[in-house]
């Protein structure tokens, strides 16, 4: 049986959906730290607690003992976590390019966090010219409109062996990572669905959208399938996109998503008798188009261009990718869980225009 990925789900009135959340609201658990005790070496149980500041700053962190007994000792958590963060890295996606080019929103506290409230603000007030600046002008307030985003947790299960832990402890073998690793990847793939899929989740009065089912984004349609068109008509599709980009009021930078037919498509001559450049290096001479992503998730005839800004697309984070333990029928049985609170958010404006272009 194959790891499922599971998604979880809080309210602000203080319903859950799923284990995890479940027992976020039942304990109380709000830390993610909590949830990773470590075996210290004087045998006591401790965990990591963050003082303040920079979290990425070591001098900020301390240990803390605890109660429970922990399971692991530091370095195999150590061992477990660099088995998630290499897959995640591994063949770079569409929803970790997003990442990568800084459009992110970190949220405070995740786990306390269910729903994010935001605002799109409308048009308001106009400039007059008179000769004595003593005409009024038309005196009006801008329109804000409130919108709501859920933020799921999503994890996947596995567990260890304890027996085979041991094991490996008095022969000095490395942590098995197998499960750990499939779990991250279980984990990136669904990350890349909640973008590139008709996929969409709703709850607590707001809903995650894809770039392939918002219901702002421009549409265009294709024609003929890049796979069997032209340089110069695949060329002034592209072209087009962008000026429906631009109809709408978003001027770049672009990116253009592509799905995995189409990648050894850009790899053609643009003219097959004088051959000098690609059909991607064609487009990327195209103003304001800065990139062209492969994204495996994208089905065949699917093509996306997106402006890279935070008004149009980020990703609200809470949670890096990690693992957790989770401890059930009173401590006997160890479960562990890779976990993250990342989630795509969609945006347009108060006029719904938005500056995605979706051609198929």
């Amino acid at each position: 049986m194959g790891l499922r990925v599971n998604i979880d789900f809080m309210s602000l009135e203080g319903g859950a959906q799923g284990e995890v959340a479940q027992r976020v609201r039942n304990q109380g658990i709000l830390n993610a730290n909590a949830m990773r005790p470590f075996v210290g070496e004087d045998g006591r149980s401790y965990i990591s607690v963050h003082k303040g500041g920079d979290p990425q700053d070591e001098d900020n962190w301390t240990v803390a003992p605890i109660t429970g007994n922990a399971t692991l000792r530091r370095d195999e958590w150590k061992q477990l976590d660099e088995a998630v963060i290499s897959i995640a890295e591994q063949r770079l996606t569409g929803f970790d390019y997003i990442v990568n080019k800084g459009l992110v929103y970190q949220l405070g506290n995740a786990m306390g966090t269910t729903v994010l409230e935001w605002h799109q603000v409308g048009d308001a007030m106009e400039a007059i010219m008179s000769m004595d600046a003593i005409t009024r002008g038309q005196g009006d307030r801008p329109v804000y409109s409130t919108h709501y985003l859920p933020i799921p947790i999503i994890h996947v299960d596995y567990e260890l062996n304890l027996r085979e832990l041991e094991a490996s402890r008095k022969l000095g073998n490395p942590l098995d990572v197998t499960d750990a690793e499939r779990a991250a990847r279980k984990i990136a793939e669904y990350k890349e669905n909640m973008l590139f899929t008709d996929t969409s989740y709703a709850f607590g009065g707001g809903t995650i959208r894809s770039f392939l089912n918002h219901p702002d984004r421009n549409t265009y349609s294709l024609g003929t399938a890049w796979s069997s068109d032209t340089a110069a008509n695949i060329l002034a599709d592209v072209i087009a996109m962008k000026q429906a980009s631009i109809d709408d009021y978003h001027y770049g930078p672009w990116v253009l998503f592509i799905p995995t037919s189409y990648e050894t498509v850009m790899d053609k001559d643009y003219v097959t008798n004088a051959p000098q450049n690609t059909i991607r290096d064609r487009i990327l001479k195209i103003g304001g188009i800065t990139d062209i992503v492969v994204v495996d998730k994208l089905t065949a005839n699917n093509v996306l261009l997106v402006q890279m800004t935070s008004d149009v697309v980020r990703v609200v984070r809470g949670l890096a990718v990690q693992n957790i333990e989770w401890a059930e029928e009173g401590g006997f049985v160890k479960k562990f869980k890779v976990i993250t609170i990342d989630v795509p958010q969609i945006r347009s404006d108060d006029n719904n225009r938005s500056g995605i272009v979706h051609a198929s």
